[in-house]
């Protein structure tokens, strides 16, 4: 029977109320984040999230509407198809304003919110259709309690700083709240002139002649400090962001296809992507996710860099600096920092900076290290952007350093962790503490070496070899694809388990094999550690109805002891890792089951709100009439999640890029069967780049150059 697990992890985020009660909007712009119900309100309801957030506290954690003493009537809300604003449309329901019976639909009651650097801005315009004029009154209320982002999910302090009465400063409403770690945190209200401000909120009070509009604005302002921080007017503000929006897309690539549904899910990700997105001092990073996850994380990082490298490969660079930059220089064992590991995150609140959680800049992640290097190479070869390479060579070459001195931890030839007491038990990309075991149950004691995290090695050690040529250094090359073969030669050996046709989930301390079909073989498919004959069954286990549930692969087989549908590794449904799995099936001459996958996640969009595919969902098998199961507490949008079509639809294509020989490949290109055509403007390698279209013929897909911007050559292999 397998082990009960009676303890929670520290970090677990805990699930109080269902899904259906918490139906919420998101904004999300640099370090801040909101999240609103429908009406635009912030109200402590379901899982108790809401608010707006910056650098990991909660600034604003209620702020509630009413006309007069009623709630409006709620008639639509939705956020814009780029993400900027959150607009809500209101009316009045039946009321007495002073002896004037107004029924409902009288009023117009429009709502636009969004968000820039550290504030969150406002707009409420009032329009009525009476026949004569009206006085009336609208308050907001507004509470701020600077809890960090980890007592939202659940982690419980035994003390905390000191929260100040509100008080009126210069005309705006202050809150301020001094922390344990010697930081004050303030959040400042400012209204616009009309505005009557208290020390519960805002009253406004105006005369609404027929068919003349009335506006108000709000501006609340998060700060670090007793310095009153100067902001920008509505107007500007919001042009400033759409600008913004605009010129991070001037460099993409532009796709279009047949079919609208699909064009939607590509614009929706791009939507996300952008909003996910963030400007560091070096570069661009996307955080993992809203809400729990809206910071810098390495490994979700460089997978998103590398779904998007064909699109947009400066998000790449970005992220190699920042990581580069954040490299651990030295031993720390609380923050599991060794010389040359790689950043798995990064958070700025209260708790992280008291070292209540080990997360302020924590570095427990097996994989992140490996996956720098990986992802450093395809970047070379995507760009040849030679002065980056010899820029972040010291630290790639710190990188491997770590591989082979540190993450090796018992010896063997692979890498493993040990886990942590204070932080992460499992420090693999499926971190819950129950998502590594064996075939009975037992849960797998340290070090743990991971199947699909050799495969990073493997993949990582052959892209430092790639550069270290480029940069001139032959027999460095030669001794890292030595070492290369090395590892595959012996991942075969040890990790290879005949009786259940895949790989080992992990070798235990004891150098067992987990013996159970988990998801993360499929990752050796990407990487190509995988032998061609053990590959093709790993394939053919991965799109068995044990895994493959209709709306993608599950990250557990069903027949294995711990699956659960509603678990959080052990038998959901990851977008981004049935990505990865789909661009391994093509390497082992599966395309068809990369488009598999693609068409589930697609017809999984279709149901889906704003056609967004969440971190996880569940597990269940698909039913007629109905779309996938959503996991509770599921981030959306998740970057990696966002990313995932860019990387199923280059797998599709057989789609590689070498700017470093003026190359772009399209082996055995297969356009989707719901696709007749596709678009791609401004695919680039290096500084050139070609636009092409692509239409299919019966089995085959034809390829077409219909123009072309410097030296690069197209060529497709049929």
């Amino acid at each position: 029977m397998p082990e009960v697990i009676r303890v929670r992890d520290s970090y677990y985020i805990l699930a109080t109320s269902p899904l259906a009660d918490n139906q919420t909007r998101v904004l999300k712009h640099g370090e801040t984040f909101a999240i609103f119900d429908l009406y635009g309100d912030i109200r402590r309801l379901g899982r108790g999230e809401q608010g707006v957030y910056h650098k990991g506290t909660r600034h604003l954690s209620r702020s509630v509407l009413k006309l007069g003493d009623e709630r409006p009537l709620l008639l639509g809300s939705s956020v814009s198809e780029d993400n900027v604003v959150f607009a809500v449309d209101m009316t009045n329901p039946d009321m007495t304003i002073g002896s004037t019976f107004v029924p409902r639909g009288t009023l117009h009651i429009f709502r636009s919110i969004f968000l820039r650097d550290g504030a969150c801005y406002e707009r409420v315009r009032l329009f009525s259709y009476a026949d004569k004029p009206l006085e009336v009154t609208l308050t907001l209320s507004f509470e701020a309690d600077f809890a960090d982002i980890f007592e939202v999910r659940g982690t419980k302090r035994s003390h905390r700083g000191e929260l100040h009465d509100p008080r009126i400063e210069d005309g705006d409403l202050v809150i301020c709240y001094d922390g344990l770690d010697g930081v004050e945190r303030r959040t400042r209200i400012v209204v616009s002139s009309e505005g009557k401000v208290d020390d519960s909120g805002i009253t406004f009070t105006c005369a609404l002649p027929p068919q003349t509009p009335r506006e108000m604005f709000v501006l609340t302002v998060a700060e670090g400090g007793a310095s009153h921080r100067a902001v920008e007017a509505y107007a500007n503000a919001i042009s400033h962001v759409r600008e913004s929006q605009k010129r991070s897309g001037e460099r993409l690539t532009v796709i279009r296809t047949s079919n609208e549904l699909f064009n939607a899910w590509i614009d929706r990700s791009l939507s996300d992507l952008r909003m996910m997105i963030t400007d560091t001092p070096h570069g661009r990073v996307p955080y993992g996710g809203v809400p729990w996850f809206s910071a810098p994380f390495g490994r979700d990082a460089i997978i998103t860099a590398l779904q998007m490298l064909w699109v947009d490969p400066s998000v790449a660079r970005g992220v190699l600096r920042y990581l580069a930059a954040t490299q651990a220089t030295e031993v720390n064992e609380e923050r599991a920092a060794e010389p040359g590991k790689i950043l798995h995150e990064h958070r700025w609140g209260e708790m992280a900076a008291l070292g209540e959680v080990p997360f302020g800049m924590y570095y427990g992640s097996v994989d992140s290290t490996p996956l720098f290097v990986a992802l450093a190479g395809e970047y070379f070869a995507a760009t040849n952007d030679i002065a980056c390479a010899r820029e972040l060579w010291p630290n790639i070459e710190a990188a491997l350093r770590w591989i082979d001195d540190y993450g090796d931890v018992d010896g063997d030839g692979f890498i493993e962790y040990t886990g942590s007491t204070k932080g992460l038990v499992q420090q693999g990309w499926k971190d819950s503490q129950d998502s590594v075991f064996h075939a009975d149950g037992r849960i797998a004691q340290p070090p743990i070496a991971l199947c699909e995290v050799q495969g990073y090695v493997y993949w990582a050690k052959r892209q430092a070899a790639r550069m270290a040529s480029a940069i001139g250094d032959a027999e460095r090359a030669s001794r890292l694809l030595k070492e290369a073969d090395a590892i595959k030669d012996a991942f075969e050996d040890a990790f290879w388990v005949e009786e259940i046709g895949t790989y080992a989930i992990a070798l235990d301390g004891e150098k067992r094999p987990c013996a159970i079909r988990a998801s993360n073989a499929g990752h050796c498919l990407f990487t190509e550690i995988a032998s061609p004959q053990h590959g093709k069954r790993v394939a053919e286990s991965l799109l068995s109805d044990q895994f493959f549930s209709g709306w993608g692969i599950r990250t557990l087989a069903t027949n294995e002891i711990r699956y659960g549908p509603i678990t959080y590794h052990n038998g959901s449904v990851w977008p981004h890792d049935n990505s990865i799995i789909g661009a391994g099936l093509a390497n082992y001459s599966r395309k068809e089951g990369a488009e598999r996958i693609l068409a589930a996640l697609l017809d999984a969009t279709d149901v889906l709100e704003f056609h967004r595919l969440p971190e996880l969902y569940c597990g269940f098998p698909r039913r007629p009439g109905q779309g996938p199961i959503e996991y509770p507490l599921a981030c959306a949008p998740q970057s990696w999640a966002a990313g995932s079509v860019f990387l199923l639809l280059r797998a599709c294509l057989g789609l590689s890029v070498d700017a470093t020989r003026g190359r772009i490949t399209l082996s055995r290109p297969r356009l989707p069967s719901f696709l007749r055509e596709m678009h791609l403007r401004g695919l680039r390698a290096g500084d050139a780049s070609v636009d092409l279209a692509l239409y299919a013929h019966g089995e085959d897909t034809g390829v077409n150059v219909t123009n072309r911007e410097g030296d690069v050559e197209v060529v497709v292999v049929k």
